[in-house]
Order: C-alpha cells, then structure tokens, then sequence
C-alpha cells in the first residue's frame, strides 16, 4: 500500500464563446433567471457566496461558491430527480460550473467549464450546455424567442444524443 497522494485527471467540459455585448450584460443573463427563462425556468441563484442555487424548478441544485460580479461566477451542481424529497441526497455526483467572462472590447469572452462530467453524461452535457450558450448568446442580441426545445433537439443531432433515451 502507498501513501502518497497522486494526480488524477477529471473529465470535463469546456466552452468558449463570444457573445457580441458587454460583460455586465451576459452577467445579467447568467445570474438573473429571469432573463433567461427559456433556459432556467423556475429558478433562483442568490447573489453571493454562500447563495442558493435552485434550478429548473429544483431539478438543479447549489451552492454559489464564487462570485466576482461582472466577471466570474462559480457553483456545485448537483441532479436531482422530481420524486427525489427536498432533503434527499442526489444519486448523482456533485460537480461544479465555473463560468468567467473577459471583456474584449463591445464583446465578452465568456468561458464556461462543468467537472467533473462522468463518462456516461459527457455527450449530454455537452449538448445541454452548448443550448444554454445559444441561448445566453441570442438574449445578449435582444433574440428572446428561441426555444429551449428547438435548441435541443439542434444540438442532440451534433452531439449524437437521442433524446428519447437519455442517460440516467
């Protein structure tokens, strides 16, 4: 048996856009649910460390670990399934979204990472995330009609997800 501790890779999602506004305004559309509610639904993120996060109706659960208004924003991100009581514990693992936006003139970098991502979700994630980017993207333009669902089905062609048989 040995000791020492080692490095271990985690798998994760990383994602770089480039939404055509400020960074104060795709902050907006990240932290304030209700400006984006094609993606979040009933939904709430507290602003500040320590902050509830409550996505999805509950479906996503948190807490706010980081947050440097305008440009970085970090929670856990745990699954919860609708039968699952308020108090119960995921039987999925916990992971974290690190979202950090960089100002680059009358755009914004924003990169997001989700991880750790298991194997088994990595092209569902993939899929949910680049929506929720098209999503974010298309509100910093003032497009507030797209749907989720359209969006999805879009992005499951690319990331060969057949959203009829989802991973659980």
């Amino acid at each position: 048996m040995n000791d020492k501790g080692k490095i271990i890779a985690m798998n994760a999602v990383r994602f770089t856009r480039t939404p055509p506004a400020h960074a104060a305004l795709v902050w907006k559309f990240l932290t304030r649910t209700e400006n984006l509610p094609a993606w979040f639904g009933e939904s709430r993120i507290e602003p500040r460390i320590g902050g509830v996060v409550h996505l999805m109706g509950g479906h996503i659960r948190g807490t706010v670990t980081q947050w440097h208004e305008p440009h970085h924003l970090a929670y856990t991100w745990n699954v919860f399934e609708p039968e699952d009581a308020a108090d119960a514990h995921s039987a999925y693992p916990e992971s974290y979204l690190q979202l950090d936006l960089t100002a680059q003139g009358d755009a914004t970098l924003l990169t997001l990472t989700h991880f750790p991502v298991p194997e088994e979700f990595h092209k569902q994630t993939c899929m949910g995330w680049h929506t929720y980017l098209d999503l974010t993207e298309a509100a910093t333009k003032g497009n507030t009609s797209l749907t989720r669902a359209d969006l999805m089905q879009k992005n499951a062609a690319i990331y060969c997800v057949d959203l009829n048989n989802l991973a659980r």
